[in-house]
């Protein structure tokens, strides 16, 4: 038996949340793998990056086949539309966290800068800005997805603050300044992690009232 287009579009808003909760996993193991020293957890992460990109390719070739079969009204190719645009910024999302990998493997091969404690507080944070993104598109929720555009604030305030510290390491000390600049490296793919999180809940205030939010106050 054939499936309705509401059960179709259920088992992709599934594949979605799929994609968001591989993204969410990677974020917090790149944060392990540099809290832990553990360049072989980094390693696994980076190697697993693929199952996001598949999921991305898969989440796509869906849409774009509903949109061409079942041609949807309004609301539907809004939501298509959306979802298309979303998955592309959860599989950037995953790029990030390997970036972030790949600086723990240098890291990890010379003596610890300093302890680490911004940094697992701002992946946190960005975490729960996927987490409270993806609800929001699948429940619908603009008043969550504006919580989640205010909370972008937080991360970008704690960038400066890791910014400004490592770079009193720098001046103090040149010999700390090639692990100070890639910790701030990690600080910044943080920092954007929670951009695309960002540009996901904007969308989903689109999604629901049909509102372009970018560039204002939520």
């Amino acid at each position: 038996m054939e499936r309705t287009f509401d059960e179709e579009l259920k088992q992709l808003k599934g594949k979605i949340l799929d994609l968001g909760t591989l993204v969410e996993e990677q974020i917090r193991q790149a944060m392990q793998a540099l809290v832990q020293r553990d360049s072989e957890g980094a390693r696994r992460t980076i190697e697993a990056d693929h199952r996001v990109n598949g999921l991305e390719v898969a989440v796509d070739e869906e849409c774009v086949r509903l949109i061409a079969l079942r041609q949807p009204a309004a609301g539907d190719l809004r939501f298509l539309t959306m979802a298309m645009k979303i998955v592309t910024d959860l599989e950037r999302m995953g790029d990030l966290a390997v970036d972030v990998c790949e600086r723990a493997i240098e890291l990890n091969e010379e003596p610890q800068l300093k302890p680490y404690i911004d940094l697992p507080r701002m992946a946190a944070h960005a975490q729960r800005m996927v987490k409270e993104a993806l609800d929001a598109f699948v429940n619908r929720d603009a008043e969550l997805a504006r919580k989640v555009c205010r909370d972008d604030d937080f991360i970008d305030d704690l960038n400066e603050q890791v910014f400004r510290e490592l770079l009193s390491f720098m001046l103090e000390d040149p010999h700390t300044i090639t692990r100070a600049i890639r910790l701030s490296f990690i600080s910044k793919y943080l920092e954007r992690i929670a951009d695309h999180a960002t540009n996901v809940a904007e969308m989903v205030v689109y999604l629901v009232e049909g509102k372009i939010i970018r560039h204002m106050a939520v």
